[in-house]
């Protein structure tokens, strides 16, 4: 059986359930296609006196955590230990964002003759974002050097792509791979509720959720009409803030409902219940809970930055310019009044290439070609 090797800088761990759950279902998809998959995860945590390594399984896919206090070079060193002890050699590694655990990668080409390939999810390439730019030189070198070595390099979208490229991280092999969306969001039926319901789901960080401007105009909708909600679902840095901000554009009662952070299948059920999602996002990649709103068959607001505008058309939702309140709030209008116009399941036929079978099917070859391409320009 081929094993591959996970380096991945974003995993859920116990700490916080949430981060690099996309990795986690990519891990997860590429098992049920065949593969042997091993994560190894290092988290830094003041609060170990030494490194402590946790092995565990989820869906198929061993887990092999290092909790490190300071050194992350030791910690490294013990993780690919533990890898060898526990699970074996790679035939293959994947790399998730393109950090200081690229050395891992590396050195297994070099000493071991084990190919890898990068998959990239960080918007920090994106000129909206800009956050690559302002990496140190060091972090830009090993970065450069990861993609050169790589044998294919797969951001999440065509976006991402011209953003890594335009930062100097050429390949002459990327491909776009898809986030991966749980079975049973393409089970849920619609649900209708008394009152119209526009939904939003995101991690509440507002710099690039933009989730109050999203309240401001929604604020403004509630002037024109009454027959509807926005639900709002999650939690995260800004929750607290974003509720008080809330709380001073003095809306309505019974206009807001928050939920709290739901778990995948409540949001599923969220969905069913809606007219529309809403994503009122500053800048973005390939999101999650967008592909999630598809497989549901539910119809999409969301603004023209990242990835976006791969994902969304006039046949299953809405485009609004990033920052453009008016542009929104006669979107969100229209989609209540024609929301119903959209053919649901045609929309969630389309998502399909966002299921677990169709994308752990693409990586497993991605493998496999990998290797082959690996060995024949290395005899």
């Amino acid at each position: 059986m081929l094993r591959c090797l996970y380096l991945t800088e974003w995993y859920p761990h116990r700490y916080d359930a949430m981060p690099g759950l996309f990795v986690r279902k990519h891990a997860a998809a590429a098992v049920r296609a065949g593969a042997d998959v091993c994560v190894l995860y290092l988290h830094r945590d003041r609060s170990v006196a030494k490194t402590e390594v946790v092995i565990q399984q989820t869906d198929g896919v061993k887990e092999i955590y290092c909790y490190y206090r300071c050194s992350y070079l030791s910690a490294l060193l013990r993780g690919w230990q533990a890898v060898r002890q526990h699970w074996g050699i790679p035939h293959v590694c994947q790399l998730n964002v393109l950090t200081k655990n690229a050395l891992l990668p590396l050195w297994l080409r070099l000493i071991r003759h084990v190919p890898y390939i990068v998959v990239e999810h960080w918007s920090g390439y994106l000129p909206e974002n800009g956050a690559f730019k302002g990496n140190s030189r060091a972090h830009k070198t090993l970065a450069r050097l990861a993609v050169r070595y790589a044998e294919a390099v797969l951001p999440v979208s065509q976006a991402l792509e011209k953003a890594m490229i335009a930062n100097g991280l050429t390949h002459s092999n990327y491909m776009r791979i898809h986030n991966v969306v749980d079975d049973f969001f393409y089970s849920v039926s619609p649900q209708p509720q008394t009152l119209k319901r526009i939904l939003h789901v995101s991690c509440f960080e507002d710099r690039s959720k933009n989730v109050k401007g999203l309240l401001r105009a929604t604020r403004t909708l509630t002037r024109e009409r009454k027959d509807f909600q926005l639900v709002l679902v999650g939690t995260g840095v800004d929750y607290n803030e974003i509720r008080e901000y809330a709380a001073g554009l003095h809306f309505p009662e019974n206009v807001l409902l928050w939920t709290g952070e739901l778990t995948p299948q409540q949001v599923a059920a969220e969905m069913s219940k809606a007219d529309c999602f809403v994503l009122f996002s500053n800048y973005e990649n390939a999101p999650v809970v967008l592909s999630e709103s598809l497989a549901t068959g539910l119809p999409v607001i969301a603004t023209r930055t990242g990835g976006i505008p791969e994902m969304i058309n006039n046949s299953n939702g809405v485009l609004v310019n990033p920052g453009d309140e008016t542009q929104l709030t006669k979107a969100m209008s229209l989609m209540l009044d024609s929301s119903k116009q959209y053919d649901r399941q045609t929309i969630r036929e389309n998502a399909q290439v966002y299921s677990a079978a169709i994308v752990g099917k693409k990586l497993y070859n991605v493998y496999k070609q990998s290797c082959t391409d690996f060995s024949e320009h290395t005899v």
